[in-house]
């Protein structure tokens, strides 16, 4: 009995210190932390979109987390700043990723700004990105013989378009389209970095 009640005590005592480590002290850290100005709330398109790319698991294949030179090519690749715990202000929960299959999404808008862009890529990634890896999701569009006029028509290259028909955007497609066109981080930020000395 003796020994049990040590193993429980030892255990709360290492859940206690695991608590205070990987949360208590994190936000005591980051709670001063204000938003950059640049950096607005998520729409609500852009929110179902969001969600949409957490249902779809994107985030098993793509980061949201440009590291620093030092630690990475990030920068190099042209994914853009290292990322601070500001640039995080409006997500819950983060979508930081597990990783790389994929590029880096933090600055996927300033990249690929183009919605006729995104909209291709999600239909047939293929069409735009020659040897991609990444799944096709035809089940967020249709086809259809004659597109509406409020319906947002895929624009695809020949070898990709449906025999008949036109390629139409479903609203969840579109609404991921704004969640990945809201990520465009390249706003300036103070960073605790210190300048570089020129010699």
């Amino acid at each position: 009995m003796n020994r049990l009640l040590t193993l429980v005590i030892g255990a709360l005592i290492m859940l206690a210190m695991a608590t205070v480590a990987l949360v208590a002290i994190p936000y005591q850290q980051l709670k001063g932390e204000d938003p950059p100005e640049q950096l607005k709330p998520y729409t609500v398109a852009q929110l179902r979109g969001r969600a949409i790319y957490v249902s779809m698991g994107c985030v098993y294949c793509h980061s949201q987390q440009p590291r620093s030179a030092e630690f990475g090519a990030d920068i190099a690749r042209g994914w853009g700043r290292p990322a601070t715990a500001a640039d995080y202000a409006y997500d819950y929960p983060h979508l930081l990723g597990v990783s790389r299959t994929g590029p880096d999404l933090f600055n996927i808008a300033a990249r690929q700004p183009s919605i006729d862009w995104h909209l291709a890529h999600l239909y047939q990634p293929r069409s735009v990105s020659p040897g991609s890896v990444m799944p096709s999701y035809p089940f967020l569009f249709k086809v259809v013989e004659h597109p509406g006029p409020n319906d947002k028509v895929v624009n695809l290259p020949p070898q990709f378009a449906p025999a008949s028909g036109r390629v139409v955007a479903s609203t969840e497609a579109m609404d991921l389209v704004a969640y990945l066109l809201s990520l465009n981080h390249t706003y300036p930020v103070a960073t605790d970095q210190p300048e570089p000395r020129h010699e």
